[in-house]
């Protein structure tokens, strides 16, 4: 029920956002599209759940998927104009940035911690991050999309490399550094912020988080190495 009204949500809200703006018949349709692959991502995680139950933190969550794909679906005609993202953009994605604050404590509050609500807050964060970098580029270049993409990338890293899906201990850090990513691309999309600001902030945001991945992906082959030494050893033994 959680993931059909924030479908719907999504599709009255969206239609309202983008015969606002008046954007014509193909960017519709595109606009359109692009914020129901972020909500049906939403929902794929919750559907995909043993059980298919959904929290009073995943409700936040589910909002701001669907502040996200609004997001999402105003930045495609920009896209195609070639023109800046504008305002509404700006607004919908400094609201689910700071929503980010709120599931976490609303978790907390009521007691419904888990990896799969993590989990989907993480792919929200991380829908965020890329739909920000693709309005980013008419304002910075095309080389913003990588700090959208990098999280991408690392997941499917995976894939190929399944000691890089491990758990990674909590680190202030890692969460501040990734709290930075959308804040950076919402200075560097505000209109009036000088472009020397706004590009500094991206260089800044990318360059930490390219680190903080390097260091991720560095600790996690170390501990591989040290579990598979330790295995090695106590098959010596035995």
């Amino acid at each position: 029920m959680d993931v059909a009204v924030a479908m719907a949500g999504f599709l009255v809200s969206g239609t309202w956002l983008l015969t606002a703006t008046g954007a014509g018949a193909p960017h519709f349709l595109a606009a359109i599209g692009a914020g129901v692959a972020v909500v049906g991502h939403a929902a794929a995680s919750i559907v995909c759940r043993r059980p298919r139950l959904t929290t009073a933190a995943d409700r936040v969550t589910l909002t701001r998927a669907v502040l996200v794909a609004c997001c999402a679906a105003a930045t495609v005609p920009a896209l195609f104009s070639g023109a800046g993202p504008g305002m509404p953009v700006v607004v919908l994605g400094a609201v689910a940035f700071l929503l980010d604050a709120v599931d976490g404590a609303v978790a907390r509050r009521f007691a419904c911690v888990s990896p799969a609500g993590a989990r989907l807050d993480v792919q929200t964060d991380a829908a965020l991050v890329l739909v920000l970098s693709c309005a980013a580029i008419p304002v910075v270049g095309p080389w913003v999309l990588a700090i959208g993409l990098l999280w991408y990338a690392f997941v499917a890293a995976g894939w190929i490399r399944p000691e890089l899906k491990r758990m990674l201990p909590v680190k202030r850090l890692r969460k501040v550094i990734g709290a930075f990513q959308p804040f950076a691309l919402l200075v560097a999309l505000t209109p009036g912020v000088p472009g020397g600001i706004g590009a500094s902030s991206v260089v800044v945001a990318l360059v930490t988080l390219g680190a903080s991945f390097g260091r991720d992906i560095v600790e996690l082959e170390q501990g591989h190495r040290k579990l598979t030494g330790h295995r090695s050893r106590t098959e010596l033994v035995n």
